[in-house]
């Protein structure tokens, strides 16, 4: 059996990306121009300083008054691996494309998540009211302990069933969530920007979010690439309480 795997970390990366800040104005702007932003729309970037503070304020109305269908014009596609729980939380937003590895298809690498020691592991209060803190020394090390001692369990089993011939499908019944997995993430600048909204935790927002920490890793890789892509439209974002349009 192949050595088992235990890592603590979300990976994100940027495929490939047609985001830029002058996909939502030309989109913006065919209101009233019609045509004439035909020529804009093959530009990435601002012809002088006064076009970008003029474009800087179009895109600031547009977020704070909420007119949200310019930016769905743009696409950014994102590979993503994380702990097969982590997918079931991306899954609730039914605001991008999905492509997931297979389970059936092919046999799944032993690979699984453990906390790290700086993951927070007690939650106090009540539903809607959470406050997340770190666990005694003794705590982080009876999670880590015990996670690795299920999934080497697990991961064991699951050979001996593809060992004596059951197929993939069934064998895997038996595997934990914080097994890894990948999938391959689309979604447009208006999407991401509620994804962010529900799964990121920041000072500022104008509506609370209280994310579950694994799934916030990989929103905040996110929200890195959307920042360098589309830097105006991110500052308006975080400008008018990070609320998607």
């Amino acid at each position: 059996m192949a050595d088992v795997e235990f890592r603590s970390e979300m990976t994100v990366e940027l495929v490939r990306a047609s985001a830029h800040d002058s996909d939502v104005l030309f989109a913006a702007r065919v209101s009233t121009l019609g045509e004439q932003t035909l020529e804009q729309s093959q530009l990435d970037g601002f012809e002088s300083e006064a076009d970008e503070k003029r474009d800087r304020g179009l895109i600031n109305y547009l977020m704070r008054d909420r007119h949200g269908s310019p930016f769905e014009h743009n696409s950014m596609t994102f590979y993503v691996r994380a702990p097969i729980f982590v997918f079931r939380e991306f899954m609730r937003h039914r605001i991008a494309s999905y492509n997931e590895e297979s389970g059936r298809y092919r046999e799944l690498n032993p690979v699984f998540y453990v906390p790290s020691a700086e993951r927070n592991l007690l939650q106090v209060g009540k539903p809607g009211a959470y406050d997340f803190l770190p666990g005694s020394a003794e705590q982080t090390a009876l999670v880590q302990q015990q996670t690795r001692v299920a999934a080497i369990h697990a991961y064991e089993a699951y050979q001996r069933m593809l060992e004596a011939g059951i197929a993939r499908e069934v064998a895997r019944i038996v595997l934990p969530l914080n097994i890894y997995s990948s999938m391959y993430v689309t979604l447009n600048a208006r999407s991401l920007m509620n994804f962010l909204s529900l799964r990121t935790k920041r000072e500022g927002s104008s509506f609370p979010s209280f994310p579950q920490r694994e799934i916030e890793m990989c929103a905040e890789q996110m929200e890195t690439h959307f920042e360098t892509l589309m830097p105006l439209t991110y500052a308006a974002f975080n400008k008018n309480g990070r609320v998607s349009p």
